[in-house]
């Protein structure tokens, strides 16, 4: 028997979760991005900006403590604190092909699955400026290192461009996006160099 009366989940409960089973600085700031991307396009869309960035905030929930068991320990701990099923559905979702065969449905799961990937693309671009700042990239600077597989070897570009693909929107233009939403929290993610 299902509790239907879920807890919803603020930000500052699923910072503290992410908190208790993250203690790498990298991946805290990545769930931050993914979290700030995922509130942009949140209000480009109209929807639940809450919503969307506690579910950008968790994502990764289980990665830096149980990486062979990703996404699936992430349901129990998210189950076991009587998240909605549309949230831990939903963190399934970004890592469909990879760890689950969740497939994105919603605009929401669309969204992380084509975002997750490009922040850590980004945040590469912008560490490598003379700057090693987020505020003044551009999207042709990220698009320069896009076919150098050593530049930021840990993206999957065919991710981005499959997330891309299911939400029906140029690569650019996604790009651009997540620049402007990770523009909004430069000194959280640790990204306004010397501006």
């Amino acid at each position: 028997m299902t509790n239907l009366n879920h807890h919803i989940p603020t930000k500052e409960e699923a910072f503290s979760l992410l908190k208790q089973y993250t203690k790498s600085e990298s991946l805290i700031i990545h769930a931050l991005a993914v979290e700030a991307c995922m509130r942009y396009y949140a209000r480009k869309h109209g929807a639940d900006e809450e919503k969307w960035g506690v579910i950008g905030l968790v994502h990764d929930l289980d990665w830096d403590q149980f990486p062979e068991q990703h996404c699936k320990k992430t349901r129990e701990i998210l189950e076991d604190a009587n998240w909605p099923e549309e949230y831990i559905r939903a963190v399934e979702s970004h890592a469909y092909l990879t760890c689950t065969d969740v497939e994105p449905q919603s605009i929401l799961e669309k969204t992380l699955y084509a975002v997750d990937e490009l922040t850590g693309l980004i945040r590469t671009t912008a560490l490598i400026r003379p700057s090693k700042s987020v505020l003044d990239i551009r999207v042709k600077s990220v698009k320069r290192n896009w076919k150098n597989k050593r530049f930021a070897a840990g993206v999957d570009r065919t991710v981005i461009e499959r997330g891309a693909e299911m939400l029906q929107i140029e690569i650019p233009d996604l790009i651009q996006g997540c620049i402007e939403a990770m523009q909004e929290v430069a000194e959280e993610l640790e990204l306004k160099g010397n501006l």
